[in-house]
């Protein structure tokens, strides 16, 4: 599932958290396989921040985001046709849709269920990548590193 976040406001690149509010979304198919596109607003963006429901886009937007998401994928010289959009639809069905991936999320990566916390998540894996060898009790490295057990930076 990816999230198209509607927005006047510059974002100069990816891998960034923001707050969004999801509005609607796509129901694609891509060779085959679901692959929903979530369009949400950036919160309180000043052009799309009122918005809460898909069908509050003007029609010539929500065609661009149809052209977008059936060429993106395109590769110059190969035959289309390999990604459909099969519906549009609204608010309440973008949250029903962002609630069955969590749900499959947690199922696939044993979650029991919990909501996912991204936050922690990362925090957890950078916490795991950038792990000291354990010197708990080995003074010698305890005043070396002032007893820190994970560090900033590269990894060791």
């Amino acid at each position: 599932m990816d999230v198209c976040v509607l927005s006047e406001r510059p974002v100069s690149h990816g891998d960034i958290l923001l707050r969004a509010i999801p509005i609607g979304g796509l129901r694609m198919i891509d060779r085959g396989q679901a692959d929903d596109k979530i369009i949400a607003v950036l919160k309180d963006d000043p052009a799309y921040g009122d918005w809460s429901d898909i069908y509050q886009c003007p029609p010539t937007l929500l065609e661009r985001l149809r052209h977008y998401f059936l060429t993106y994928k395109e590769v110059p010289g190969e035959s289309g046709g390999l990604v459909e959009i099969a519906e549009v639809y609204g608010r309440r069905a973008a949250h029903d849709v962002i609630d069955r991936s969590r749900e499959d999320y947690a199922e696939r990566f044993g979650l029991d269920g919990r909501w996912l916390d991204i936050g922690a998540v990362l925090e957890q894996a950078f916490q795991d990548v950038h792990r000291l060898p354990d010197t708990e009790g080995d003074p010698v490295a305890e005043q070396r590193d002032g007893g820190a057990r994970d560090v900033v930076g590269e990894p060791p």
